[in-house]
């Protein structure tokens, strides 16, 4: 079913109960001042429901002398639209343009409210987008309602290259860092100091693995560790001002990698490793239980197959 078709029946089901849907309330956008001109909005660390409205990503801006440069733009039309009016108010300047940094769909579905701007993604984030947007989409209006209503996927249509390109005064590096998913791109303003390490990082909040290489990500996290910032805006989770939630990152990808080959080794099925004890240093990040449960269930089987012996070789045939 398309997104169309999903804004549509629930229209209609409105419609037959004889009740209008309830108007939806504004998202809390508050911008945190990260540096001269830059500001962080920091999400809730939750799961998606109806109540938050998908709004769990932290996003950014950056106020330029050639206008606003924004890091995501949020869940939903609903949400990108009242973002893009705290953006103006709060920078006193029009949005110059916006940057996806990957495909998930809490980074993309207010790109409506953008649609006048250049919408920028690498080239593999926009490939992948045009096959899976919608149904991206589709998941979020099931999971969170009626906080959805009149979104539909909007495309990059944009390019964005790795590489450093001034920006109104702002040295911006935009960083090929893959690893959360198959294409992400972290952006460094050397101009001021702040990493906008998206997704890459989780600061207090248990990271999120659906389309993750372990080993693209450990990489990723050595490259943004190396560079040097002065402020961290992590993907989820609040603002640092060291390297802290990296290292922590890394400690429980390294904890979790290495949990799943040890259950594979021992036979271990999914549902026993999934009641596997969570350590202390990780057990009180939000949701941290259900994370776990659901990069068993994401990733699991990976170990489970490394583990098979080898098959036999096949006796070539004689005459």
């Amino acid at each position: 079913m398309t997104t169309r078709r999903l804004a549509l029946c629930a229209a209609l089901l409105y419609g037959l109960a004889g009740q209008a849907p309830a108007q939806a309330a504004d998202y809390p956008i508050r911008p945190e001042p990260v540096a001269a001109g830059s500001w962080a909005v920091i999400a809730d660390t939750g799961y998606f429901t109806p109540d938050n409205g998908g709004f769990l990503v932290n996003s950014a801006f950056i106020a330029t002398a050639d206008g606003v440069v924004v890091i995501g733009s949020g869940p939903s039309r609903a949400f990108g639209e009242q973002y893009r009016r705290v953006i103006e108010a709060t920078a006193n300047k029009p949005v110059r343009e916006l940057i996806i940094t990957h495909k998930h769909p809490d980074h993309f579905l207010g790109n409506q409210a953008f649609r006048d701007v250049p919408i920028r993604a690498d080239d593999k984030t926009t490939a992948m987008l045009k096959s899976e947007a919608d149904g991206l989409a589709e998941n979020l209006y099931r999971l969170v309602g009626d906080r959805m209503q009149g979104t539909e996927p909007l495309l990059p249509n944009a390019p964005l290259a790795p590489g450093v390109r001034e920006i109104g005064g702002h040295q911006l590096e935009f960083i090929a860092v893959p690893g959360h998913t198959q294409s992400d791109v972290a952006v460094f303003d050397h101009s001021t100091g702040v990493l906008y390490a998206i997704d890459q990082v989780f600061n207090g909040r248990t990271p999120t693995l659906p389309n993750a290489s372990l080993a693209d990500w450990f990489a990723a996290l050595d490259r943004l560790e190396a560079l040097p910032f002065k402020v961290l805006v992590p993907g989820h989770g609040p603002v640092a001002r060291n390297a802290g939630p990296i290292r922590a990152t890394r400690r429980y990808l390294q904890w979790l990698d290495a949990t799943l080959k040890d259950a594979a080794r021992r036979g271990l099925t999914p549902n026993e490793t999934m009641a596997l004890p969570i350590p202390a240093e990780f057990a009180g990040w939000a949701e941290a239980r259900a994370e776990w449960r659901r990069s068993v269930g994401f990733l699991y089987s990976r170990y489970e197959l490394a583990e098979l012996p080898p098959l036999a070789g096949t006796e070539r045939a004689t005459d």
